[in-house]
């Protein structure tokens, strides 16, 4: 597959304008990755969302969970979720991701994508709840997926696509 992304040896600013979005490369080994999605795939509480769009209520394909430092409540699309206490693998990616960013991160949303056909739409991850202006990290540790970004303004669009898994 091509990859939109740039080939990362060091940490590589995406956005033209506007906008922090570092890319990192693939930042865990491929025995770590499928560690890791093993144990997520067996500890994480996976439930489909349940959300209000167009005022309808729909039950997404996807599955999702919520997880912080503390029960924090995440609103979005009338659905509101409680987070569940970091488990062990959570706190082992959180450290790494932490340790490369130099951030620091007090909760995670995590999607179950079951194939291609799954996507999150347009969004913003604005919620009062949240950090202010606080760092987003994405990881994948499955199927390189897309990864793109629309200016609120211009509406001009970027999209990248990675060919390795657990990056970012």
């Amino acid at each position: 597959m091509l990859s939109l992304f740039p080939i990362a040896n060091e940490p590589q600013q995406l956005l033209p304008f506007d906008g922090l979005a570092i890319y990192y490369g693939s930042v865990f080994s491929s025995i770590e990755i499928q560690d890791f999605k093993k144990q997520l795939l067996e500890e994480i509480a996976w439930e489909n969302d349940q959300i209000r769009m167009f005022g309808k209520e729909i039950i997404t394909k996807r599955k999702v969970a919520w997880y912080g430092d503390q029960p924090f409540l995440y609103r979005y699309s009338n659905s509101t979720k409680t987070a569940l206490p970091f488990n062990g693998t959570l706190n082992l990616i959180r450290q790494s991701i932490e340790s490369i960013s130099g951030e620091s991160y007090n909760s995670c949303l995590l999607n179950l994508y079951h194939n291609g056909e799954e996507s999150m739409g347009w969004h913003s991850d604005n919620e009062k709840e949240l950090k202010k202006n606080g760092a987003i990290a994405s990881v994948s540790f499955g199927a390189a997926r897309k990864f793109c970004f629309k200016h609120r303004k211009t509406q001009e669009k970027k999209k990248y696509c990675s060919k390795t898994e657990a990056c970012w």
